[in-house]
């Protein structure tokens, strides 16, 4: 009604997402972190997640934890298998005693995975030549896409026992999740291909084994693409068809919503300045000349905006009875105040957060209501010598071996 009072939300009161309750509504964001040459945990893996932590979110995202060695973006990132749990808990143990919760992000990276680095080739929805490795990604076998749903089912219950209290299942950036959804990178005509309803099987397949695995004691949530910004590929009205198919499964307690293409339109997640040179510098010389004929078309400039995703998922959120996590661009508490007031039931925040780990102290104080990233996005090539602001730490990460 107009004579309604406006609602508020405390940015920094508890909140409850699923079984789990967080002290704040504001997530950190999974951005890669470039520290695990061996694929395992580190020291400096530990320190970047605690260091945000003690900078007052209400929980981490760790990004990523790969389901099978053939689901990772190149062979220094983690994926899940016994070895890989002491060190997890580690990671999650120093979250935990900062105050905050630890949710992990998996996945499969399917065309996005480096099959050259990884020493293993993976698969996709269909066959697909991968620029990143200069190899073609093989299509999906049926017993691949069982084998696969397994994997993630395995991987929940790896990351229970590493004592995260969430999960963000990889539905985007045309990863393996999203590549099926898309019909620009979805060709098949068998049960997984074709319609919406068959392109969404994968997807609705592994949230249900998640589901089954961990259901009532992580809260599980999922990172969508709402649109993939790439040509014929997935658009909005499909998207929120997606969504709905999810939440009237009940495997969620929570969607994120995001977009873009990591090796299509990369820049239309980031946005703000392109780093065309620092990327080609951290390329081999091979891809390095090829970056040069493609690069300004590959990752133009693109307009920053303050909160550039709200407009397309605000739609999700009027459409869904789930809790919608906005992120984007989220850089002032202006902006999470507003969103929060608006319905979205958290904020992720990422380059910001990057730029100045306890930004969320400083916004609590009353120190600061912005932050200072300027979102030049020379941070996105740090992924290649561990993932910094380059503003305030220009050299290399090295990473020591891993932890104990």
């Amino acid at each position: 009604m107009s004579g309604d009072a406006p609602r508020r939300v405390d940015p920094f009161a508890p909140a409850r997402l699923g079984p789990i309750t967080l002290r704040n509504r504001v997530i950190k964001s999974a951005t890669f972190e470039g520290v695990m040459p061996d694929a395992l945990v580190t020291a400096e893996l530990i320190d970047y997640h605690r260091r945000v932590a003690a900078g007052g979110v209400g929980m981490n995202t760790v990004a990523y934890v790969a389901v099978a060695p053939d689901g990772r973006t190149n062979h220094a990132c983690l994926y899940m298998r016994d070895e890989a749990i002491p060190g997890l808990r580690k990671l999650t143990e120093a979250i935990h005693a900062e105050g905050a919760k630890a949710s992990a992000q998996i996945g499969h990276a399917g065309p996005v995975a480096d099959s050259k680095s990884n020493g293993v080739v993976g698969f996709t929805a269909s066959r697909r030549f991968n620029p990143l490795s200069m190899r073609f990604t093989p299509a999906a076998t049926e017993a691949d896409l069982e084998r696969v749903i397994d994997d993630f089912r395995r991987t929940a219950l790896g990351c229970e026992e590493a004592g995260f209290d969430a999960l963000e299942v990889h539905l985007g950036h045309n990863y393996l999740l999203s590549a099926f959804l898309s019909p620009a990178l979805n060709d098949r005509t068998d049960r997984w291909g074709g319609p919406l309803e068959k392109r969404a099987r994968l997807s609705r397949e592994v949230l249900k084994a998640v589901r089954e695995a961990v259901g009532g004691r992580l809260a599980i949530t999922a990172k969508l693409n709402m649109i993939d910004a790439i040509p014929k590929g997935l658009e909005i009205e499909e998207s929120l068809a997606v969504a709905k198919m999810i939440e009237s499964d009940g495997t969620l307690d929570g969607l994120v919503l995001t977009g873009g293409s990591s090796f299509g339109n990369p820049m239309f997640l980031f946005r703000g300045d392109a780093p065309r040179s620092e990327f080609g510098a951290a390329l081999s010389p091979l891809l390095r000349f090829g970056f040069k004929l493609v690069g300004r078309k590959f990752m133009p400039d693109t307009p920053f905006e303050e909160a550039y995703f709200e407009e397309h998922a605000r739609r999700f959120k009027d459409a869904l009875d789930l809790p919608v996590i906005l992120l984007g661009g989220v850089n002032n508490r202006a902006t999470i105040e507003k969103a929060l007031d608006d319905g979205f039931g958290f904020v992720q925040m990422g380059r910001a957060l990057l730029r100045e780990p306890d930004l969320l102290l400083k916004m609590q104080r009353g120190e600061q209501s912005e932050g200072v990233c300027i979102h030049c996005n020379r941070c996105m090539p740090s992924i290649y010598s561990g993932t910094r602001c380059l503003l305030i730490d220009p050299d290399p990460i090295e990473a020591g071996p891993p932890v104990a």
